[in-house]
């Protein structure tokens, strides 16, 4: 499990909502009836409550008041399994916003807090909790909103952090450190480029000033976020990568920053590329967009939007790193090889059965060379990437992928699958893979097929004019 250390402006977010069925004398305003009031961690919190539900053991540093919601704020961190560093500071507030909705629509909000720098004991404390903290921890997430816990001293304590992930309404203080990753929205990179922008061409523009970004923030990725308009992943020796976002309503974007931050950060650190950590990014907040309030995304609900994406289809190299994703989930892996050449009733059955054997089923695809070297002259029939589209598009397809060799033995080496399964009139002992499979503590089954089908026999028979 991956060990992830946050730190910076914790909140406590209230949701109230209720009907309104009139408008108030003193005003033109509604009178809202409160009937349902939902305490969530926001900011920092909400960034660790992700991190939780991504899978990752997360520890929690920041700072409350001597308050109700500092408790609040407490149990609702506590429920999402966030170990939680909370120095209190005697006569300071916790960040509170509240916000009041009715019929689905936000139309009011309202904020307690206090941005102060901390003060000298509370951050001596603070510092001295990162020291022990974050030389163990794989990844580092400083939430740095102008809420007075991000000091030059707290910064500095980061220092030795292996992976910092930097989201702060202003970045020039954190250049000295050369974070791994920062995250601007546009706004925030305008200030630091000190540049107007172009705001009818908000991706060109930032494209253009990839290495202006990369330099004024230190940072070896530097990703943009454009809200609706996804992101762009700027990192040095690579080219712009972006990722698109479905547009949503502003009040449901609430605490998204954050969940991308904490997905693409964890993806980072579990040996992702930046743009796969992009792609889990967006996955993640695409997933929180589409429910009220300030929601988290578990792995579950961001593997299971990966997969819906257009990303069935992967390289071996990329697949094994989604599959360490969903065995970290406690998902159970069934792998399956073949030519499919001519996809007919009987591959759909011995698909459908091996997919009941697991959570997540992957197929490889012989090459078209290797369907040569198997079939002889005249196959495949169809090309490698045609049999690819047509099996990914089953419904108890997770993933396909090919490869080159004449068995699957390498592939087996990188996906490390819970079960092997192979189709016909086969057994286990015949099978040149259970060797392979059972060392790596996996098993092999032996499906059914639909007799009188086969691919060679459906060929035969188009040959023969029938």
């Amino acid at each position: 499990m991956t060990e992830a250390v946050v730190v910076g402006d914790v909140m406590l977010d209230s949701w109230l909502a209720g009907p309104a069925r009139r408008m108030a004398r003193e005003a033109p305003v509604p009178v809202v009836s409160v009937q349902k009031v939902e305490n969530m961690p926001g900011g920092a919190g909400n960034a660790a409550a992700n991190l939780a539900a991504m899978g990752a053991e997360v520890r929690l540093a920041g700072a409350v008041g001597d308050d109700e919601h500092a408790a609040t704020l407490a149990r609702a961190l506590a429920m999402r399994g966030v170990r939680a560093e909370l120095l209190t500071v005697p006569g300071r507030r916790t960040a509170h916003k509240n916000r009041l909705v009715t019929s689905g629509q936000m139309v009011a909000r309202y904020d307690e807090e206090d941005a102060a720098p901390l003060p000298r004991a509370a951050e001596e404390r603070l510092v001295a909790w990162l020291r022990e903290h974050v030389p163990g921890a794989a990844l580092v997430i400083a939430c740095d909103y102008g809420g007075g816990v991000c000091t030059p001293a707290v910064r500095q304590a980061l220092a030795g952090a292996r992976q910092l992930v930097v989201d702060a309404h202003t970045l020039a203080p954190w250049r000295p450190l050369s974070p791994t990753v920062v995250l601007p929205n546009y706004a925030e990179a305008l200030r630091l480029l000190e540049e107007e922008g172009d705001d009818a061409d908000r991706v060109g523009f930032l494209l253009s000033r990839s290495e202006r970004l990369l330099e004024a923030t230190g940072a070896r990725i530097v990703v943009t976020t454009l809200d609706g308009d996804g992101a762009l992943v700027h990192a040095a020796g690579r080219e712009p990568y972006r990722t698109y976002a479905e547009p949503a309503p502003p009040h449901l974007t609430t605490g998204a920053g954050d969940t991308y931050a904490a997905a693409f950060a964890l993806w980072l650190a579990e040996g992702a590329t930046p743009e796969e950590a992009a792609d889990a990014a967006q996955a993640a907040a695409g997933v929180v967009v589409r429910r009220p309030g300030t929601a988290i995304c578990t792995r579950h609900e961001l593997l299971r939007a990966l997969r819906q994406q257009d990303q069935a289809v992967l390289t071996p190299e990329r697949l094994a790193r989604r599959l360490d994703a969903h065995r970290r989930g406690g998902e159970r892996i069934v792998f399956t090889n073949g030519c499919f050449d001519v996809l007919h009733r009987g591959h759909v059955s011995y698909l459908e059965q091996a997919r009941a054997l697991g959570d997540v089923l992957v197929v490889a695809v012989n090459s078209d060379a290797g369907v040569s070297r198997l079939k002889g002259p005249g196959r495949p029939v169809n090309g490698c990437e045609d049999r690819m589209s047509v099996l990914a598009a089953l419904a108890d397809v997770d993933y396909v992928t090919s490869f080159e060799e004449d068995t699957p033995e390498r592939l087996i080496r990188m996906f490390r699958p819970d079960v092997y399964v192979k189709g016909g009139d086969y057994t286990r002992e015949m099978l040149p893979e259970t060797p392979v499979v059972e060392a790596l503590g996996g098993e092999v089954r032996v499906v059914g097929y639909v007799p009188d089908r086969s691919t060679t026999a459906i060929i035969e028979r188009l040959g023969g004019g029938r």
